[in-house]
C-alpha cells in the first residue's frame, strides 16, 4: 500500500493547486500523475516545465513519444508507458507498428526510429555511459549532436516521472486505461531496496 495521496485540486496545498488547475485546463482531467507529484510542488512543477521543454526540442511528436516510451519501457514503468502509449496513438497519430513494438520490446519497423528507441534505452540502461558505437549508429541514423543531448533531456523528464510512479505506485487514470502495460517477461522484476 502507497503511504502517498494522489491530491485533487482540494486537497493540494496552495502551490500545487494551481500547477494542478492548469493540468486539469491542459488535460480536461488532472492526470494521477499529477497529483501524486503535487505532494511536493516543486516536483510537480518541474515535471511541468521539462514536458514543456522536452516539447521544444527539435524532434518530431512522433520521435517524442519514441524516446518517452522507450525510456518508459526500460524503466519498467507500467504508468508511463500506457499513458505515452495512448498519446502516441491518440494524439500524435503515430503508427500503432511502432507503439507496439516499443511495448513489446521488439525492434521498430522503421530503422531510424529504430535507432533513436535504442539510444535512449542505451542512455537509461547505462546511466549516462554510452559507447561509441551506440553514438555513432544515432549520429549515422541522421540524428546530430545536439539531439543527442535532447535525449538526454527526455530522460531526465521520464526519470523524474517513472520513479515518482514507481515509488508512491500511482494508479493509471481511466483515460490511459486502454493501455495498460504490463512489461515483458524478458524483463527483469523489481525488487524492493
Amino acid at each position: 500500500m502507497s503511504q502517498f495521496q494522489i491530491h485533487s485540486i482540494l486537497t493540494a496545498n496552495a502551490t500545487a493547486k494551481p500547477l494542478l488547475e492548469g493540468s486539469l485546463k491542459k488535460y480536461g482531467f488532472v492526470p494521477n500523475l499529477h497529483g501524486g507529484l503535487a505532494e511536493a510542488p516543486a516536483a510537480l512543477k518541474a515535471y511541468i516545465e521539462l514536458t514543456a521543454l522536452f516539447d521544444q526540442t527539435s524532434f518530431s511528436p512522433t520521435e517524442q513519444q519514441v524516446i518517452l516510451l522507450a525510456i518508459s519501457a526500460e524503466n519498467n514503468c507500467t504508468y508511463c508507458v500506457a499513458a505515452h502509449s495512448m498519446i502516441a496513438k491518440q494524439m500524435v497519430k503515430a503508427d500503432s507498428a511502432i507503439v507496439e513494438a516499443l511495448r513489446n520490446g521488439k525492434p521498430l519497423p522503421d530503422s531510424k526510429l529504430e535507432a533513436l528507441a535504442g539510444f535512449a534505452r542505451a542512455v537509461v540502461k547505462n546511466r549516462g555511459v554510452v559507447c561509441g558505437q551506440t553514438l555513432d549508429k544515432f549520429i549515422t541514423a541522421g540524428y546530430s549532436r545536439a539531439q543527442v543531448l535532447e535525449v538526454v533531456l527526455g530522460v531526465a523528464f521520464k526519470t523524474l516521472s517513472n520513479y515518482t510512479n514507481h515509488i508512491i505506485n500511482i494508479p493509471l487514470d481511466t483515460a490511459f486505461q486502454a493501455e495498460a502495460w504490463d512489461e515483458p517477461a524478458q524483463c527483469n522484476s523489481r525488487q524492493c531496496a
